[in-house]
């Protein structure tokens, strides 16, 4: 038989498998102990098995459904790395059964009979809460250690640096000030309460030569970003972005501030009132027919607006 390799390996740390050339050490090893001719390998490498958007999955699914097909089967490590969602799993591979196609786990055998497909669902359906009891059980730990304090992100924000605290043992991220990166925080804190706007700000570190985050030049939003953010108070906020709508920590005192709580709300303050006042062209009441949707041709403000 013509068959085609899949290998994948996760983007997510807790996703524990073989590596990429271990999965097609074995796969090459299958295919030529069964008689059966490799036409294509198909790898994707950091690449999440909870969808479908993955580059060289997408490929040989488009590439499976041709007329000709262009192979019989399709061989994996194990069927969490076709997929890792028992509904994506049932769809492709009912979409290839229509031209002929079956996708083989050469970890987990089972024959193509109905007793042979129920013991693949099973493994699917097993592999599918494995998967998502181990992101629960993730998520579970990083609140726990933020809720002690512990800083998660990859990277330090400007003005910090990650040092390395024992726990128990362990080793875990905290946050320390980077002297030399604090002053420069402080000196654009001090800069808006004294009444310079953000594009000055920029433009006065950009003259002297001074680095900002990651060595990079600075910004107007480069500006607002590090004036908006409490992580300067000494305040951890995470999980801004939970998908589960989980409640948001926050925790005072998680590490040495650089910049008084005091001197922020001032700073927010500040930010508020000169934000420009924006409508939305629907909500201005206006008996010109395109008020706030037509644009001016000098400066690209929308006409009859205020911003």
């Amino acid at each position: 038989m013509k068959v085609a390799l899949y290998a994948r390996v996760s983007s997510e740390k807790q996703d524990v498998d073989l590596s990429i050339l271990a999965q097609l050490k074995y796969l090459r090893e299958y295919a030529a102990r069964n008689g059966h001719e490799v036409t294509k390998e198909y790898i994707d490498e950091a690449e999440s098995g909870r969808t479908t958007a993955r580059p060289a999955f997408r490929e040989m699914i488009s590439t499976a459904r041709r007329s000709q097909k262009p192979f019989d089967l399709i061989l994996v490590w194990k069927y969490s790395r076709f997929a890792r969602s028992r509904e994506d799993s049932i769809v492709f591979k009912t979409m290839l059964r229509k031209n002929g196609i079956r996708v083989v786990s050469i970890s987990e055998p089972a024959e193509d009979t109905p007793t042979g497909k129920l013991l693949e669902a099973m493994i699917e359906s097993l592999d599918e809460f494995y998967s998502a009891n181990l992101g629960e059980e993730v998520t579970r730990g990083m609140r726990e250690s933020a809720f002690r304090g512990f800083y998660l992100s990859a990277q330090p924000p400007f003005g910090y640096r990650k040092v390395k605290v024992n726990d128990g043992g362990k080793e875990r991220p905290k946050l320390d000030i980077e002297p030399n990166q604090a002053r420069i925080v402080t000196r654009i804190f001090n800069g808006m309460l004294e009444g310079n706007g953000l594009i000055g700000i920029a433009k006065q570190l950009n003259s002297e030569g001074i680095g900002g985050p990651r060595g990079k030049g600075w910004m107007k939003t480069t500006i607002h970003k590090i004036l908006t953010s409490e992580v300067y108070t000494g305040t951890l906020v995470w999980g801004r972005s939970s998908l589960r709508d989980l409640p948001i920590i926050r925790v005072d005192n998680a590490w040495p501030a650089i910049i008084d709580k005091n001197i922020f709300n001032q700073a927010q303050t500040l930010l508020k009132d000169r934000a420009p006042i924006c409508l939305h062209p629907k909500r201005v009441a206006s008996r010109y027919l395109l008020s706030g949707l037509a644009r001016c041709g000098h400066c690209g403000k929308a006409l009859g607006l205020g911003c």
